[in-house]
């Protein structure tokens, strides 16, 4: 999730923990230990982008480091925060569950977490977008109600449990509205009599009325929505299969760096040559539209080989007025078809 509800989240979580002796500190703590495990983007200020593309969700998202981060941090505090006289125990405790909750939210995107590192295993629900003011702004309404109430009051507990109470229900929610989703995807594509291999589902940016589908056949990829409001039936968009065969890579280092962005899509992928230049397409995230009957796919790589032959990839950038576009675009998709 984004980083304002990753605050939210631990803010809340640290008022559960700690509030009723360390006040609003443990707000601050909270807030801060729910960011932590995103500080993994920095990776890529120092790497290739596959191995950051790798790295993110990875080790700082797993049962392992909430471990000893917790521990580590615990201690700091405690030192910090000597005139309180908590000891290190309780603090590590805030920071043990406002870390640890940081990666079990992330499991319900698409880009999932490896929670159980150092097993190579993402899971990802994709249920909720990354970004979803319906469910980051009346909890975000709670925290900073707590932020005024009296320490240990009853009335600044029941705020914090109704704001914790309404994120786990909407989280809750979200899988509902997945399946039933789902349900109507498959009834479209036998209705349509149109066999397929896989289906995978995801909401669409910002909300979860509107969802996305990828659906794999024998030589394509079928891309279609969904809105609880459409009236009409599902349109199903055809994308022949285009594999890594026709970019023959260089040689073996070129060859690796491909599979590692083909295992990163957990196979959801396509490849398209314009114009001389070579695109890698991560269908998990979908599409986006950009302007008036032009769409991209959200996740865009460009391939290129650097000045060793060696086959890179670099993230195609986004434009400000493509998000612009794109808000009004989901407004009236939202509304039905």
């Amino acid at each position: 999730m984004d980083s304002l509800t990753q605050i939210v989240l631990g803010a809340a979580v640290g008022e559960a923990v700690l509030g009723s002796k360390a006040g609003n500190k443990a707000l601050l703590y909270g807030a801060i230990a729910g960011t932590i495990p995103d500080l993994d983007v920095l990776v890529g200020n120092f790497t290739d982008t596959i191995t950051a593309t790798e790295m993110h969700r990875g080790f700082s998202h797993s049962i392992v480091f909430a471990f000893i981060a917790a521990a580590v941090l615990g201690q700091l505090t405690a030192m910090v925060e000597a005139r309180k006289n908590l000891g290190w125990k309780p603090w590590a405790w805030l920071f043990f569950w406002a870390i640890f909750t940081h990666p079990l939210l992330d499991i319900f995107t698409t880009w999932g977490t490896q929670l159980l590192w150092p097993l190579d295993n993402r899971l990802a629900l994709n249920s909720i977008f990354v970004i979803d003011p319906l469910y980051t702004l009346p909890f975000l309404g709670c925290v900073i109600a707590v932020l005024f109430l009296r320490r240990g009051s009853l009335s600044r507990k029941r705020i914090n449990n109704i704001g914790l109470i309404y994120s786990t229900s909407y989280l809750l929610l979200s899988i509902v509205l997945k399946q039933l989703a789902l349900s109507q995807f498959i009834q479209a594509l036998e209705q349509q009599n149109i066999p397929y291999k896989e289906i995978s589902t995801r909401p669409a940016a910002f909300n979860t009325i509107l969802w996305n589908a990828n659906i794999e056949t024998e030589d394509a990829y079928l891309i279609a929505d969904y809105s609880f409001f459409d009236s009409q039936p599902i349109k199903f968009d055809r994308y022949p299969k285009s594999r890594e065969s026709e970019l023959q890579p260089k040689n073996p280092a070129s060859r690796e760096n491909l599979e590692r962005l083909i295992k990163i899509t957990k196979g959801w992928y396509l490849m398209d040559k314009e114009e001389g230049q070579w695109y890698f397409y991560d269908l998990r995230f979908g599409r986006m539209p950009v302007s008036p009957g032009e769409e991209q796919f959200v996740f865009t790589y460009e391939l290129f080989y650097d000045e060793r032959e060696i086959l890179q990839a670099r993230e195609r950038e986004r434009k400000v007025e493509d998000a612009q576009f794109l808000m009004s675009y989901l407004w009236n998709r939202i509304k039905g078809n």
